[in-house]
């Protein structure tokens, strides 16, 4: 059943959100569960995505709603025939864009390797005290690393990367890095980074620094 969201608990809060992010195509799932804001803009959402999968936001990303997409004006060539119309994602919040419970967005990040991600309303709450933030409940496994060739790719370079007798799998292990453990996830280390957004907007470069030292200590 579809239920509206409550309403604000005082003037001026918002609802919190939890949402439930399954990377589309992964098997077994990766998938992370998500306290936000309800009136967290979508550009401030995706920094807590790049973050909580671990991403590097080296690639062009949207969402989309239905047949609506969100994204980032500053990277949209509308100079194409045919192209759809997109949306200032930082012009959007959340609630506004999903304002039920049950609804479902996806996110999708590097148009080459089509990393998608759906977001599920799981709950819809009254907010509480404190100062706004994301916070990881729970997930399951590592995000896929950069530039790995979408679902299909990774999981090859998984399958390679557990049978030593593959004729690339010497390749493999340097390229994932010998830290890399694809069963790997910490919800304290993902809070840790998430931790370091500042609400409600992130600037390209506080992220990048916040992704680069999350990378780091990855590996």
């Amino acid at each position: 059943m579809i239920m509206p969201a409550p309403a604000p608990a005082d003037p001026g809060t918002a609802p919190k959100y939890q949402l439930r992010i399954d990377l589309i195509g992964a098997r077994p799932s990766i998938w992370r569960r998500l306290s936000v804001p309800g009136d967290a803009r979508l550009d401030w959402l995706h920094a807590v995505l790049e973050v909580a999968f671990g991403w590097t936001n080296s690639h062009l990303h949207h969402f989309v709603c239905g047949e609506t997409i969100y994204s980032d004006s500053r990277y949209v060539d509308e100079s194409w025939p045919g192209m759809p119309e997109e949306l200032e994602e930082s012009d959007h919040l959340l609630m506004d864009v999903a304002p039920m419970k049950g609804l479902l967005l996806v996110y999708e990040y590097d148009f080459g390797d089509c990393w998608l991600h759906q977001i599920r309303v799981e709950k819809i709450v009254p907010a509480s005290a404190g100062k706004p933030s994301a916070v990881c409940l729970a997930g399951a496994l590592a995000g896929p690393p950069e530039d790995s060739g979408g679902i299909g790719g990774y999981a090859e370079k998984i399958k390679i990367a557990r049978n030593p007798k593959h004729p690339e799998h010497a390749f493999i292990m340097e390229w994932l890095g010998k830290k890399f453990d694809p069963k790997a996830f910490d919800v304290a280390r993902t809070n840790h980074w998430l931790a370091k957004l500042r609400w409600p907007r992130v600037t390209d470069e506080a992220l990048a620094r916040i992704l680069m030292a999350q990378q780091r200590a990855r590996r």
